[in-house]
């Protein structure tokens, strides 16, 4: 079974957003989003470990 993470992107702004650009949102795309989102984070995390420093920098993403 897959874990299930906390959202970390706000589904109502992330709505008003896109519908801002003329468009609809699937009930299924934040949860896309959201996992894309973790994997950004993951990523900028193992960088930042691996260049020896314990604070995650915006060149980190």
């Amino acid at each position: 079974m897959a874990e299930e993470k906390d959202f970390l992107v706000v589904n109502s702004k992330t709505k008003a957003y896109i519908k801002g650009k003329g468009l609809m949102m699937s009930s299924d795309a934040l949860a896309s989003l959201n996992a894309k989102v973790y994997g950004l984070i993951d990523a900028a995390a193992e960088r930042t470990s691996k260049n020896k420093r314990s604070t995650v920098r915006p060149h980190d993403f």
